[in-house]
């Protein structure tokens, strides 16, 4: 062809695929491919043997990419509703794109992120014309633009466009929102320091104490059972800023180019599983280990009172499914994980979103009322003289005190922002939120394992107990089974479990024979 110059509207058309050089010879001033809702694919060569196109539509169909090759003459894009392209080629290669309207917000952050040393060559000119303009539009004599550039001799026979004096700027919409920064996922350096340092002591604190736990020779009580679930939600939210923070540092400084993979993708949809329900997993069994705490102090001298871990577990049972449920509703429509790159449900926009968010923070606030309103109990019971809860009791609900208010403590600020967003007025901006959730809301995942474990005599002897059978700290272990044999001797001689006042909470037991050989692996006294 003889290069005419064309405006091919191509749309609501069936086909599936453009082919290399399929505008061999022609001279594209528009290329409208708009509602092709088939056309998948676009050869790299496809502008190879043409000129142009000056426009290029391809809104509402289904290319995942853009040719490579032909894109340099290109002043205004159309994209919108392309919801399979997710990557655009390099911005060097749109060097005279003036005009995008695009599908995601992200894409418009490609442009404007782009280093300065890239900027293409044209804009710079464009920038040292517009100085030399406001110059010459001082100077007194008549001497021109160009002639103030250029030596006389070079200025024959040119033809001179005043106009490209005018500031040209690449107009790009939609812009990035409140939901959708042009920023890196975590924001800011030092929180990209301290996710790496929380998730690595979550997943580390709470994997030592599940296993150690799980291994032990002692029975599996139901404070135990509690604090192995409790422990395994804090590991999933270890695995949740472990995702976060390894998807931060493979895109850093390019997660424009990533942010519609990542937010659309399973990786964030897990993501946001995980966290959620973690969440609410530990939230539900701080509550149940807070009444747990409550009913045993209450009811100390009545045994058949006593909660049994045939109580406990379809007790954690429903909480499973209760934190499943809430975690899956995202996945299936109610409110989403895709809004923002942390991969919360901050997506509100519907009625029903709306109520989900409540819903969760309600239960929250409710959690934290019923804790707060038991350890008050608590602590009347532990004063009162009347009832017989034991000294060790007494202990064990003090420090269970220190771990739930300062897991609420920590919560706090979040349930406060989070109410306020979904009412539609949110107090704070998504980058903002991002140092909430590094510093309140994962710290309890990282320190739960030592409040209410690691830091115990408890788990100690069961941590050196365990060691030995691997062949080290032997002398520990043997120091904590010689105090364990001195316990259990004076348990027998005693006939009750030591408590400080004896006359009150003796409990009729009946002594059996004892042997020493075995005397860590049998009982010594029964409940009668």
């Amino acid at each position: 062809m003889g290069g005419p110059q064309i405006l091919r509207k191509l749309y609501g058309n069936g086909f599936e695929e453009i082919q290399s050089h399929a505008f061999n010879g022609t001279t594209l001033i528009s290329l409208e491919l708009k509602e092709n809702a088939r056309l998948e694919k676009m050869h790299n060569d496809a502008f190879r043997g043409a000129t142009g196109p000056s426009i290029l539509d391809i809104s509402s169909t289904k290319l995942q990419a853009l040719p490579s090759y032909g894109l340099e003459s290109i002043q205004t894009l159309i994209a919108t509703s392309s919801y399979f392209l997710k990557k655009l080629p390099s911005r060097e290669k749109f060097t005279n794109l003036l005009d995008a309207t695009l599908t995601y917000p992200s894409h418009c952050c490609a442009f404007r992120n782009l280093p300065t040393n890239e900027q293409n060559f044209s804009f710079s000119i464009f920038k040292n014309f517009s100085k030399q303009c406001e110059s010459t539009a001082r100077r007194p004599n008549n001497e021109t633009l160009y002639s103030a550039i250029f030596a006389e001799s070079e200025l024959s026979g040119w033809d001179y466009d005043y106009g490209f004096c005018l500031p040209k700027t690449l107009q790009c919409a939609p812009e990035p929102d409140a939901f959708n920064p042009c920023e890196d996922i975590m924001g800011y350096d030092f929180l990209r320091v301290l996710i790496w340092l929380i998730n690595i002591l979550a997943i580390t604190g709470n994997v030592t104490v599940l296993f150690v736990l799980l291994t032990s020779r002692y029975k599996l009580t139901v404070p135990r059972f509690l604090m192995c679930n409790l422990s395994f939600a804090d590991f999933c939210m270890g695995l949740y800023l472990l995702l976060i923070a390894s998807v931060d540092a493979q895109t850093k400084g390019q997660y424009y180019n990533h942010a519609i993979d990542w937010q659309t993708g399973s990786g964030c949809s897990a993501a946001g599983f995980f966290t959620v329900f973690a969440s609410e997993l530990s939230v539900y069994t701080l509550t149940v280990i807070t009444l747990e705490r409550w009913h045993t102090i209450t009811y100390a001298i009545q045994l058949d009172q006593k909660l049994r871990l045939k109580h406990a577990i379809p007790v954690m049972l429903g909480g499973w499914l209760f934190s499943t449920l809430i975690a899956v509703l995202p996945l299936v429509g109610v409110s989403n994980y895709m809004k923002v790159s942390i991969c919360l449900p901050m997506d509100v926009e519907s009625t029903l979103s709306q109520v989900y968010i409540l819903t969760i923070l309600i239960l929250n606030v409710m959690a934290f009322i019923i804790i707060c309103a038991c350890y008050i109990k608590i602590y009347f019971a532990v004063q009162n003289p009347e009832l017989m809860a034991t000294n060790k009791d007494t202990k064990i609900a003090k420090k269970m005190a220190v771990l739930i208010f300062t897991d609420f403590t920590c919560m706090a600020p979040i349930s406060f922002f989070a109410i306020s967003a979904a009412f539609k007025v949110p107090l704070i901006t998504v980058t903002n939120s991002k140092v909430l959730l590094v510093l309140f809301y994962p710290v309890n995942s990282c320190a739960n394992p030592f409040l209410y474990a690691i830091f115990t005599k408890a788990f100690q002897r069961d941590f050196f107990l365990l060691l030995s059978k691997f062949g080290c700290c032997k002398y520990r272990a043997e120091l904590y089974r010689r105090k364990d044999f001195s316990a259990y001797i004076s348990n027998c001689k005693n006939g009750f479990t030591g408590s400080n006042k004896p006359s009150r909470s003796t409990f009729k037991l009946t002594t059996l024979q004892c042997q020493y050989s075995a005397v860590l692996d049998k009982t010594c006294y029964k409940e009668c």
